[in-house]
């Protein structure tokens, strides 16, 4: 029974260790950039960086009508959004402002879109984000890395 009791101690310590936190805010990161990255990709012409399709002007003129911008607006900023933020989370750098935009992001989508997708959805993108807005990226972050880097020059 101690050597069980041992075990169990060590699996604790070794899942509540600094290592496993950053290496779990990374998979937070890449999950949430990765959901954000791909709806940006999907508002593109093929083939180009940010050339809004004409899919993606219909949408924002007549589905996504209720979002309380003009679509010739809204329609390039969300664009952006959807690859800067995801873009900053994958390196970890702006980690928690990053994670806040994309969290009021899904917000606006969640009251203006899509207002039946919460238990679906949105409530993940929302704990996601959550993570890092409280946790920040993690050890496994140019974060961390600029904050050691302060800490050592000052």
């Amino acid at each position: 029974m101690q050597r069980i009791a041992s075990l169990v101690d060590r699996a604790v310590t070794l899942v509540g260790s600094r290592t496993a936190e950053g290496v779990a805010l990374l998979l937070v990161r890449v999950a949430l950039a990765g959901v954000f990255w791909r709806a940006g990709r999907s508002k593109v012409v093929e083939g180009s960086w940010f050339e809004i399709s004409d899919s993606t002007r219909y949408l924002f003129e007549n589905d996504y009508s209720a979002v309380p911008l003009p679509p010739e607006l809204a329609a390039p900023m969300a664009l952006m959004a959807e690859h800067l933020f995801p873009a900053l989370l994958l390196i970890g750098l702006a980690t928690r402002f990053s994670a806040l935009a994309l969290l009021g992001m899904t917000l606006v989508i969640q009251i203006f879109v899509y207002p039946d997708a919460w238990w679906a959805t949105h409530i993940l993108w929302v704990a996601l984000a959550g993570i890092l807005i409280v946790r920040g990226g993690g050890m496994v972050s140019l974060d961390a890395l600029l904050a050691n880097w302060h800490r050592r020059r000052g």
